[in-house]
């Protein structure tokens, strides 16, 4: 008796790990905005920041990517970047956002963040690039440090599918696929 309950209680804790961010499927993610920073925009090959909150992501698909400011949780989802890009979706109904969390980089790089979120933009400029500088929409969120978290929703805002962490080949697939649908 005594083991089924510690067991029990391990399988408590060991999923709250997982599902520790309080988004959830079928419903829009929590409203935030960010105004240390924001988004990144493109004026004569210069960057310049707006203030940004969640119900610019609505009108569009959108696989949204937030990241803690750090290479290894950029890297985590690359994979999914590279198929997106590759799948060519049509930039009138489907956007990707970015949203990095620059409170969450290591100490002393902050300033590589933002010089690289820069960078990011002009380099995919119809891409949605958020540079949020106090991380309020990880904290806001409940999204795990040091990670990287995909979402993906429909234009009216409602999600349709989160994990935090590395998509496997088959979640890859998913998103792709949840795209397709909804466009």
């Amino acid at each position: 008796m005594k083991h089924k309950t510690l067991l029990a209680l391990a399988l408590t804790f060991a999923s709250s790990s997982v599902f520790a961010h309080n988004i959830k499927l079928e419903q829009a993610v929590p409203n935030v905005a960010v105004t240390s920073h924001g988004e990144i925009l493109v004026q004569d090959n210069d960057t310049v920041y707006q203030a940004w909150d969640t119900q610019a992501m609505l009108g569009k698909v959108r696989v949204v990517q937030a990241i803690a400011g750090r290479s290894s949780s950029k890297e985590m989802n690359a994979p999914l970047m590279a198929a997106i890009t590759a799948a060519d979706f049509p930039a009138e109904s489907y956007q990707t956002t970015t949203i990095i969390n620059q409170d969450d980089a290591i100490w002393g790089t902050g300033s590589f963040v933002k010089s690289s979120a820069q960078d990011s933009k002009k380099e995919f400029p119809w891409s949605s690039m958020v540079l949020d500088e106090d991380g309020v929409v990880a904290k806001k969120w409940g999204l795990q440090a040091e990670s990287s978290a995909i979402l993906v929703q429909d234009k009216q805002g409602k999600v349709l599918f989160i994990k935090e962490g590395s998509l496997n080949e088959s979640e890859i697939q998913q998103v792709l696929g949840l795209v397709k649908q909804s466009l």
